[in-house]
């Protein structure tokens, strides 16, 4: 199967699985309730086959992109009977907890995905926990000009003391542009600097060039390209080129720009074995459009730990983990509105779809159960925030309401139902749009 049936399948079962999870949420709390539900629907548009239980039409519709719950009287612009079953004739509490059930789903279910990840197969790159010792520095990146040196340790960021890579990596991500100071130790001095990462990427997100130390393990080969044509092989470990020591991919790529279309000679750990390969670099594109710089055609997965936790342990990790990436969510969200983070850092169905296609064409099941736990994850936090039209925004208005002791008037939540709705349109359409932009122009990952 090509890799563009892949992402097609894996996109509309993930999007799929994970929307229905969501108005599973709403529809199990509203019967519940005693809110008659007129449709559950696994996908949208014209009805295909199903059957009807009760008051509710259980149907398979042509559309399979996730589903929907039709709940009588939960449109405020509806005539009300004033029937107790209607969603609009419970009480704001019930209805408070009909909304937020949906989402709430969507972050129980990231939970428990991490959590049997954690339990069953927990692999993580090595270098995420260590200190952030920086391996080298990127010729005129912001590192660079600001001074910093290979065995520079970064011993405080944004109120951070002594962070590890993994807890350094998203506040320079998230500060494309923007001034970001840091603490540095060099020897026994301590010093202050501030750098301002530079926006890289199609996806415009922050990037200080500065590297940590990371063996190169070759994972994805081109086809064509020169490591491929060269006989390298996935899993193997390069240690050095031209008799140099490979610290990390990033030396690597450095080097290949000095040496250009010179040939160079890799020196391999194949199983224990130590090879040679000699191959001529290409200037080829990279991830971001605007480069194209000397390569040889693989992706680098570096070095990682498989381990599996108890049940205690996976599931404290899944909350930590997921906790933390729920307030990355709501910073991306903060520093979009507030112009300090391009768009483009958001990934629409064509981004999600490559994702799927790559998680979905792993070994093994965990990488794709883990990019549904992330994709779960901003689900329900996307719905929670306070746009009418979304969950968050009808958990706005009955808080709103509540606090004024009567309903707001129709004609208003009309016009801020119908306000929202175009700029949920327009939302939509910027980011299929930045994602074909990030798409035509071939993304490569991290290509040495």
């Amino acid at each position: 199967m090509s890799d563009f049936l892949i992402s097609i399948v894996a996109v509309v079962a993930v999007l799929g699985f994970m929307i229905l999870v969501h108005e599973f949420g709403h529809y199990a709390v509203a019967k519940w309730l005693g809110v008659r539900v007129e449709v559950f629907s696994i996908g949208f548009g014209k009805r295909l086959f199903g059957f009807r239980k009760g008051d509710t039409d259980y149907r398979v519709s042509a559309i399979p992109l996730g589903g929907y719950v039709k709940m009588s009287g939960e449109n405020p612009m509806d005539e009300r009977t004033g029937d107790p079953a209607e969603f609009l004739s419970h009480s704001r509490w019930h209805r408070f907890l009909i909304a937020i059930a949906g989402p709430l789903m969507n972050i129980f279910l990231a939970v428990f995905l991490l959590t049997t990840v954690y339990m069953v197969h927990y692999e993580y790159p090595v270098y995420l926990d260590t200190p952030a010792v920086i391996e080298g520095v990127k010729h005129d990146s912001a590192a660079a000009q600001a001074g910093l040196q290979a065995g520079d340790r970064i011993v405080r960021v944004d109120g951070i003391e002594n962070p590890t890579w993994e807890q350094l990596q998203p506040r320079v991500w998230l500060s494309p542009n923007q001034p970001l100071t840091i603490s540095i130790q060099r020897g026994d001095q301590v010093f202050e600097k501030t750098i301002v990462p530079k926006a890289v990427t199609t996806s415009e997100v922050g990037s200080a060039g500065w590297f940590p130390k990371q063996p190169v393990i070759v994972g994805r080969l081109e086809a064509e390209m020169p490591a491929a044509k060269a006989g390298i092989k996935e899993n193997d470990r390069i240690v050095a080129m031209d008799g140099s020591p490979m610290g990390s991919i990033e030396t690597m790529i450095e080097r290949l720009q000095q040496t250009k279309e010179k040939p160079v000679e890799l020196t391999v750990i194949r199983g224990g074995q130590t090879l040679s390969f000699r191959m001529q670099p290409v200037l080829s594109k990279t991830e971001d459009p605007k480069e194209q710089r000397y390569r040889l055609g693989f992706l680098n997965k570096g070095e990682t730990a498989v381990t599996k936790l108890p049940f205690t342990r996976a599931l404290s990790l899944s909350l930590q983990e997921n906790k933390k990436y729920s307030l990355l969510i709501l910073e991306l969200a903060k520093k979009i509105a507030q112009r300090k983070v391009s768009l483009r850092a958001v990934s629409g169905p064509i981004g999600i779809a490559q994702d799927a296609g790559y998680a979905a064409q792993q070994k093994g099941w965990t990488p794709l159960m883990e990019l549904m736990a992330g994709i779960s994850l901003n689900l329900g936090i996307f719905n929670l925030l306070p746009i009418p039209i979304l969950d968050g925004g009808v958990i706005l208005f009955l808080l709103i309401e509540g606090l004024m002791r009567h309903d707001i008037s129709l004609r208003i939540k009309e016009r801020v139902y119908q306000a929202a709705f175009v700029f949920l349109v327009l939302f939509a359409v910027m980011v299929i749009y930045n994602d074909l932009m990030k798409t035509i122009p071939g993304l490569a990952g991290r290509l040495p």
